[in-house]
């Protein structure tokens, strides 16, 4: 069974907004979000506990509480421990994104991928989110991004706890699905070159967009395809960059990302096209990709996505963004050229 087989649709819910990302977010709004995707008809959701220290997944809990849990999948991650101690958000070692969620609950955050803090992290998040299951686990951010030259030895850990439980949990039922939930390309190239481990999918985020899609494209993209498998694409609009926003990569943009930003909306205002149809479009438009999951903390957020995937973008725009140089030459795009 892949990715394909599970989701229900391209467009899914990614959650990490409602773990205070960037922001304070009142709970009424929070909660309010995620129960208009509902009502626009979403049925799948992405969470972790990385996630303001378990915030966003107490979050959407509460919002989907009333809702028939055969009627929606939920994805969430191991890796992290969530603790009742509590310690000093500022004091956080998380590699890049240390400031990302420090809107988020003062709880410690413990970096675990052995068998045990596997099988305790899906038991906090069904608390949490207030279920009795879960159809997919993501192994969460080994990677350089969060361990620097380190990495190797936090995917080896991996390898030797959280894969093999995943594995057990899968072929026993207990599960659907697994695979890693990364921001980087080369941990996805590692396993998928592993001997044993059987992973159904990937969530990658922010590596195949408008803004980055060339070491995902050449690198993973055909391998994934290859093995009959899927990616869901998260981050699409690359950290809010492409619609405007002041950030890309979790940090602020470069003048070359915002050039990019530029050249590309200058050809999408001439042709009638929205930027967020062009990321979630683009984004889809490989072969691989089973679903895009945008985040969103406001409620009006949900409605745009669903316009923007609804769309229709004219051929030339495309092959306006091609010709300029602005989409690798063997990216797939949403329409023939």
């Amino acid at each position: 069974m892949t990715l394909k087989d599970i989701l229900p649709s391209k467009l899914g819910f990614g959650a990490a907004p409602l773990g205070n990302m960037f922001r304070e977010i009142p709970e009424e709004e929070a909660l309010a979000t995620v129960e208009a995707a509902w009502n626009d008809g979403i049925r799948y959701y992405d969470n972790a506990p990385f996630y303001g220290a378990g915030l966003a997944e107490i979050r959407m809990g509460e919002a989907l509480a009333s809702k028939p849990r055969d009627q929606y999948v939920i994805s969430t991650k191991v890796g992290r421990v969530i603790l009742d101690e509590i310690e000093d958000v500022s004091a956080r070692n998380l590699g890049e994104k240390s400031d990302v969620f420090k809107y988020g609950r003062p709880n410690k955050i413990v970096n675990d991928y052995s068998e045990d803090a596997t099988l305790r992290s899906i038991e906090d998040s069904l608390k949490r989110l207030n279920t009795d299951h879960i159809e997919i686990a993501f192994v969460h951010d080994v990677a350089q991004d969060f361990y620097g030259d380190e990495w190797l030895s936090v995917f080896e850990s991996a390898r030797k706890g959280a894969f093999k439980a995943l594995d057990r949990l899968r072929d026993e039922g207990v599960i659907k699905a697994w695979g890693l939930g990364v921001n980087r390309v080369e941990p996805i190239e590692l396993l998928l070159a592993l001997e044993g481990p059987r992973p159904d999918g990937f969530l990658l985020a922010g590596r195949y967009t408008l803004l980055d899609h060339d070491r995902a494209l050449q690198r993973v993209m055909p391998k994934v395809a290859e093995r009959g498998l899927r990616i869901v694409v998260g981050g699409p609009y690359s950290s809010g960059a492409l619609v405007g926003g002041p950030n890309f990569e979790y940090a602020p943009a470069t003048p070359a990302i915002l050039d990019r930003v530029a050249r590309i909306k200058a050809i999408a205002d001439r042709q009638g096209v929205s930027m967020k149809a062009a990321g979630l479009q683009f984004s889809l438009g490989h072969p691989a990709v089973a679903a895009v999951i945008p985040g969103a903390s406001k409620p009006e957020r949900i409605a745009e996505d669903r316009a923007a995937l609804a769309e229709m973008i004219p051929a030339d725009f495309w092959r306006e963004i091609r010709q300029a140089g602005l989409v690798n030459p063997d990216a797939p795009l949403p329409v023939a050229d």
